[in-house]
């Protein structure tokens, strides 16, 4: 009986374990990274262009941003789940000193509001660190009231370029980490 008292409570430590930190989206693996997909103004009538393709440092984002047909953004997405004790996420980009916005959904239908973050993706490798008090909720590029984002209510991530930027722009993302606590490296 003891034996299983102790596997009982090895399972049960080790599910509660993995419960309580969150996970994390390793865009070096191309398996995760060719699950990502592109959202570009085309789903509006605009013209604007993305692409993305895997390399060993993670998924290489391009494209040129057009501000034709009442255009003017491009991005490119990810499903994501995150455990409940998420308190920050951080993003290790690669930039090319544009203006950008890191994307939450925690809804799957274009139809509901997303939460972004602004941030300058600086030239070099840089980690950004986002907690819920950095996002404001928008739809369609209207800023709207909405509750404090949830991590562990998201279904999706993303980065975004629009705020009338045209022309061409390229960054690298090489990984979304989450954090269940603000003091971890």
């Amino acid at each position: 009986m003891t034996s299983i008292c102790r596997r009982l409570f090895l399972i049960s430590f080790s599910l509660l374990s993995f419960m309580t930190h969150a996970q994390s989206l390793d865009f070096t693996n191309a398996k995760i990274a060719s699950q990502m997909w592109v959202v570009n103004d085309g789903v509006m009538g605009g013209v604007s262009e993305s692409r993305f393709r895997h390399d060993a440092e993670g998924v290489v984002i391009e494209g040129l941003v057009s501000l034709e047909n009442n255009g003017g953004f491009a991005s490119v997405r990810s499903a994501a789940a995150f455990t409940a004790g998420t308190v920050a996420l951080e993003v290790k980009i690669n930039g090319d000193g544009k203006r950008y916005k890191f994307i939450v959904r925690t809804e799957s239908s274009s139809r509901t509001p997303m939460y972004q973050a602004d941030f300058v993706a600086s030239e070099g490798w840089h980690t950004y660190r986002f907690v819920p008090g950095d996002f404001r909720a928008s739809f369609r590029g209207r800023v709207v009231e909405a509750p404090e984002l949830v991590f562990a209510e998201a279904k999706e991530l993303g980065v975004l370029i629009a705020d009338k930027q045209a022309g061409s722009f390229r960054f690298q993302l090489q990984s979304v980490r989450a954090l269940a606590d603000l003091k971890a490296n």
